[in-house]
């Protein structure tokens, strides 16, 4: 994954309820306007975010996310990590098949927001949470 560098001072928000999950859609949006990336791509790492603030929120038992505006020195992006200390995820293989859903958030899972975004880390395990790294660049 090429982070880059920060432009700026990251925003972190806490997500320990829906309102939460709401600002975190709201402060992803305007990470990604000051990054220039198109409405497309805007609509694109917006979406992935709100899937992956409510798996935080429902799954890990809530937790954080840090939005950063980056550059890579070609084109800026937004770099988006989110954290949890839940349980983590047993079986990623599974977390990852299309269409999985253990609830009823937006249905995309880990796989559709993967598929949002051009970067995509994941670190979990039993019982020491999760932690998911996402990017998108502008075109």
């Amino acid at each position: 994954m090429t982070a880059g560098i920060d432009l700026g001072q990251p925003q972190v928000q806490a997500i320990r309820s829906d309102e939460d999950v709401v600002r975190v859609r709201q402060l992803v949006r305007t990470a990604a306007v000051a990054a220039k990336l198109s409405l497309v791509d805007q609509t694109k790492v917006v979406t992935a975010a709100s899937e992956l603030a409510r798996n935080t929120l429902v799954y890990g038992g809530g937790g954080s996310v840090e939005v950063a505006t980056v550059d890579n020195g070609l084109r800026r992006g937004v770099r988006i990590v989110f954290a949890d200390s839940g349980p983590g995820i047993a079986d990623l293989e599974l977390a990852f098949t299309d269409g999985y859903t253990t609830g009823s958030g937006l249905g995309l899972g880990l796989s559709g927001a993967r598929r949002l975004v051009d970067e995509f880390a994941i670190d979990t395990g039993a019982d020491r949470g999760t932690r998911v790294t996402v990017v998108k660049w502008a075109r």
